[in-house]
């Protein structure tokens, strides 16, 4: 029998931040994943203070960028990629009132050191934005298929990772401890994203889930070095390649590309920009969003050596560093997990 501290089902941004939680604090783990859950690989990555919609904070956004940015910056020395590209997001202002609200939204306090109060005059003539466009700061995007790509290699590496579908039923559970296979580990955390569904020990906790598509174009003529955000996001990934997202759809949970989907974006992305572009990729994810925009960390009710963590909607890369921090300090040390984000508040 194989003896580690954990076993972490799951590699997508959750999995990886809690496991670089157990690197750092030199516990001997082991990672399943199966590749079944897309939503970490296929999205734009963005870290991102504001609910752009509402001109609103992002819950707990200002210690959030504080925590995850020099965990990227590890992660970019251990792996020894580029994964963090700091690019202001440009609002795309519709009206004189949307600047006025703007304007507004800059002044609350919670607000000030992520919103520019200077607007931006469009100078591109790709670009269809007569009110100009309101600045977020301390933004920027992870690549996160990078990221993924790149750890589940050092995981191999080390002889951690196992490419493989984890069976609930098969988990046998001790007084402390958990036996999966050979494997013996004095815990276990679930980070399946929408995969919890299948998982019989959380399945009960309401984490919905909701389908993005999102469309990859060429465009030659659009020259951005800003990321965009009208009705889509337009995210430059250089060569001229730019991410277009993404749709939301509550009722189809798999990860199959619709024209449905395609066309919804293609008819948003010509409200914004008027030059020629080709479609070179579409694919979808399901993220795990739950109905109070809040993750879903903690132990099991009844057996106290199985957690979770999920649910981290959009949010991914802002929160996950954040999250398994509260999570290891709760298994280890005993901490109390932030209110807002145990699973408690369900039960």
């Amino acid at each position: 029998m194989k003896q580690v501290d954990y076993i972490i089902v799951g590699n997508g941004l959750a999995g990886i931040a809690f496991c670089e939680q157990l690197r750092q604090h030199h516990k001997d783990f082991v990672v399943f994943d199966n590749q079944s859950q897309q939503s970490s690989r296929v999205a734009a990555g963005l870290y991102n203070p504001v609910v752009l919609k509402r001109f609103t904070s992002v819950w707990n956004a200002q210690f959030q960028l504080k925590f995850a940015i020099p965990k990227y910056a590890e992660l970019e020395k251990l792996l020894d990629v580029k994964l963090d590209y700091k690019l202001p997001i440009y609002r795309k202002l519709t009206s004189v009132e949307e600047q006025n609200d703007w304007f507004t939204a800059s002044d609350q306090p919670v607000l000030c050191d992520f919103l520019s109060t200077a607007l931006i005059k469009n100078n591109n003539p790709s670009i269809n934005a007569e009110f100009g466009f309101g600045e977020v700061l301390h933004s920027g995007r992870i690549n996160t298929s990078q990221l993924i790509k790149s750890y589940s290699s050092f995981l191999n590496s080390e002889n951690r990772l196992y490419k493989e579908e984890f069976h609930h039923n098969q988990l046998e559970i001790h007084q402390n401890a958990v036996s999966y296979k050979n494997i013996t580990s004095k815990y276990i955390v679930f980070a399946e994203g929408f995969g919890i569904k299948r998982n019989p020990f959380f399945k009960h906790l309401p984490l919905n889930g909701t389908k993005g598509e999102m469309l990859t174009i060429k465009a030659p003529e659009l020259h951005m070095n800003f990321i965009l955000k009208s009705s889509v996001f337009i995210v430059p990934l250089g060569n001229h390649l730019y991410w277009i997202g993404a749709t939301y759809e509550w009722e189809d949970k798999t990860h199959v590309t619709t024209s449905k989907g395609k066309e919804e974006l293609i008819k948003k992305l010509r409200k914004v920009i008027t030059c020629d572009f080709e479609i070179v990729d579409q694919v979808a994810g399901i993220r795990p969003t739950t109905k109070d925009r809040r993750p879903l960390v903690g132990a099991h009710q009844e057996y106290k050596n199985i957690f979770v963590l999920n649910g981290l909607g959009t949010r991914g890369v802002m929160m996950s560093p954040f999250v398994a921090d509260q999570l290891f300090n709760h298994i280890e040390n005993n901490n109390c997990l932030d209110k807002e984000i145990d699973i408690i508040r369900f039960q």
